[in-house]
């Protein structure tokens, strides 16, 4: 059987990050845990997971020298994505750790849900998909119905400098972005590889378009 596309996902030993590898596997791809910049230029995509706090996580990835390996993972345009605190980090910097500076790649701040729910989110929520300037929702959505469900674990959210780039929201006591695109940058808040079929044909879309890519 031919492997499917070489996607690094990004290992600075924090979390959960075997279950993002195990699921695009799962979707066909070559996907491999790794801290090696070598491998990870060589990659057809690059995945950046995370769960727990932004200030642990940014940390963490500066510390496993990977900081740079990001930015040039991004500026290269190939597929990437950021999955919960990873998609946070991807932001300029989050209320939870104000002293710590995010990646900056999505322009803007990660700001608390409502306390007026019980905090974190944790359950399943419903989608609504949010259409470009072109009218069309997001290729990584394809197939997923106008209203997929999405497993949330989470207490903040992103807010970007230009409200374009969100992709997605829920509603969670108010407006909650959900998913972001920003050039080759696609970004969830929700966790795909723990949201079942939807979750899965999202990342069978991203394995998809990394291969044709």
């Amino acid at each position: 059987m031919t492997a499917g596309p070489l996607v690094a996902v990004l290992d600075y030993g924090i979390g959960n990050l075997r279950s993002a590898q195990k699921a695009l596997q799962h979707c066909g791809a070559d996907a491999r845990l790794t801290a090696d910049p070598l491998l990870v230029s060589d990659a057809a995509a690059v995945v950046l997971p995370g769960v727990g706090a932004f200030g642990a996580c940014m940390q963490a990835l500066r510390a496993a020298g990977l900081e740079q390996v990001v930015h040039d993972a991004v500026s290269s345009t190939r597929p990437f994505m950021g999955i919960c605190v990873g998609m946070q980090m991807l932001f300029s910097d989050s209320q939870e750790d104000p002293d710590d500076a995010g990646l900056g790649v999505i322009p803007g701040t990660i700001e608390w849900i409502t306390d007026q729910l019980p905090r974190p989110q944790m359950q399943w929520n419903q989608l609504d998909l949010c259409p470009s300037a072109t009218g069309a929702v997001d290729p990584m959505f394809d197939g997923l119905g106008e209203h997929p469900w999405v497993y949330f674990v989470h207490s903040l959210h992103g807010v970007p400098t230009d409200p374009s780039v969100v992709a997605a929201t829920c509603r969670y006591g108010g407006t909650v972005n959900a998913a972001f695109r920003q050039g080759n940058v696609f970004a969830t808040q929700f966790h795909p590889e723990k949201s079942g079929p939807a979750g899965l044909a999202l990342l069978r879309n991203f394995v998809q378009l990394v291969a044709v890519s």
